[in-house]
């Protein structure tokens, strides 16, 4: 970690400062955050270099209880003297906050114990004009596909490193370092008037593990040409298959409304679901915190709860919540080391490819590109603009915009007719793409 100005040990003893001076002051109770990353980011259009950034950024996040009142502080300033004023600052505003029955640490027997070694951290030593090199080479092999590619919205590179420590009073303090770098490209097909723009992306952890350039750039064309003579589809009720990147905000939008957050404010569509069928028969989604370079990897959620393998969803029935220790004592339940969020979530997929879901529609719409935050999630009520394909007899006719795709999320989930095997790892999801037997198509 010689690019880091910290060490871990350095974070570590930091991190136990914070916690002493807590206790000198009289709080009952202490939780501490420290980390620190940096990276570049460097993007280039038609060949010349738009952006150089840098960034390198430290920060101690301090929560302290005085019984259930809570207060929280934070610095970027690492020294002796800000720790302490950021500690009493904490206790300050815990002072004039009213209890909470559920604020507090979690229980003491269900911290972390032990580290993992999940293999999360691989810097790549790429240097500024390497960066460009790899971002141009994005962005010609984009331009080399046809003369249809008139314009670009740019290609970039992105390397990022960072690593941290928690710590609370109850003895816990861990912490890990990771890595996520990424390669993009943006480009702008036009014939006529007629112009549309798409692009692609690949993240790892791994530099080395990253889809080359030429590919990347190859692929944003392609898709960008293949939206070109794009007309409204008529309105109708017709299959709708989301296409994998967007399939996993499907699987979002259901992790958000069995989040403890949404279920103790009564503000989802699938309150009291648990036990309950929510997707058909043949889906099981699992939970897997520990797989080695997982985007969501960890042994231990933000509460520095221990994580463990789960099966959420079995045979299509919801096996349990997503809670933190604040929620689950909300809702009368234990945490299930979610606080931050799911970890590596898998969607079985089924035996279908990409082509096979397509033909399985016939008839139908496929969308590859959502515009617009419509989803209610009290309701389920889900309404957004969209672009894609129009599928006649299980083939790609012709590209669609302009139109909007309508349904209820409860409904959506329970008739999803397929998953398919074209698995994108891109985050906490991985997920085929999926097809939903009906939606409101509004188009002319």
């Amino acid at each position: 970690m010689a690019d880091f100005s910290y060490t871990q040990d350095n974070l570590r003893n930091l991190a136990q400062d914070v916690l002493a001076h807590a206790r000198k002051i009289g709080a009952t109770a202490c939780e501490v955050d420290v980390s620190e990353g940096y990276g570049q980011s460097v993007s280039v259009r038609k060949s010349e270099v738009e952006t150089i950034e840098y960034n390198r950024d430290k920060g101690i996040g301090v929560t302290v209880y005085l019984g259930q009142q809570r207060g929280h502080a934070s610095t970027s300033d690492f020294a002796p003297e800000a720790l302490r004023s950021t500690v009493e600052a904490a206790l300050s505003i815990a002072r004039f906050t009213a209890a909470d029955d559920a604020a507090g640490l979690a229980d003491e027997k269900l911290l972390a114990k032990q580290s993992m070694a999940l293999d999360l951290y691989h810097p790549w030593d790429v240097s500024v004009e390497a960066s460009i090199e790899i971002a141009k080479r994005a962005e010609d092999a984009a331009f080399a596909v046809s003369p249809l590619i008139t314009n670009s919205e740019g290609a970039s590179v992105s390397v990022q490193q960072s690593h941290f420590i928690s710590a609370n009073s109850l003895g816990f303090c861990d912490g890990f370092a990771s890595s996520r770098h990424y390669i993009a490209c943006s480009v702008i097909a036009g014939k006529g008037d007629d112009m549309q723009r798409d692009d692609w992306y690949s993240s790892q952890r791994k530099g080395s593990d990253l889809a080359r350039p030429e590919v990347i750039g190859d692929y944003a064309a392609r898709r960008a040409l293949s939206r070109l003579g794009a007309r409204q589809p008529k309105t109708a009720q017709v299959p709708v298959l989301f296409e994998a990147p967007l399939a996993a905000g499907l699987i979002g939008s259901f992790v958000r409304a069995v989040s403890g957050g949404a279920l103790y404010r009564k503000s989802s569509f699938l309150l009291d679901s648990l036990g309950t069928q929510v997707f058909p028969e043949f889906m099981q989604i699992s939970e897997r915190p520990h797989l080695k370079g997982g985007f969501a990897s960890s042994a231990f959620d933000d509460d520095g709860v221990a994580t463990q393998d789960r099966e959420i969803i079995i045979d299509g029935v919801l096996q349990g919540y997503f809670l933190s220790t604040y929620s689950a004592r909300k809702l009368g339940m234990q945490t299930t080391g979610n606080a931050g969020g799911s970890h590596n979530l898998i969607v079985k997929p089924g035996p279908d490819d990409f082509a096979g879901l397509i033909r399985k529609m016939g008839r139908g719409l496929l969308v590859t590109e959502l515009l617009g935050q419509g989803v209610n999630y009290v309701t389920g009520d889900y309404s957004r603009g969209a672009a894609g394909y129009w599928v006649e007899n299980g083939e790609i006719a012709y590209p669609v915009h302009e139109f909007t795709i309508a349904g209820n999320l409860k409904d959506m989930l329970r008739h999803i007719a397929g998953v398919g095997n074209d698995v994108l790892v891109r985050g906490s999801k991985q997920v085929g793409s999926i097809l939903i037997e009906n939606m409101t198509v509004a188009g002319q």
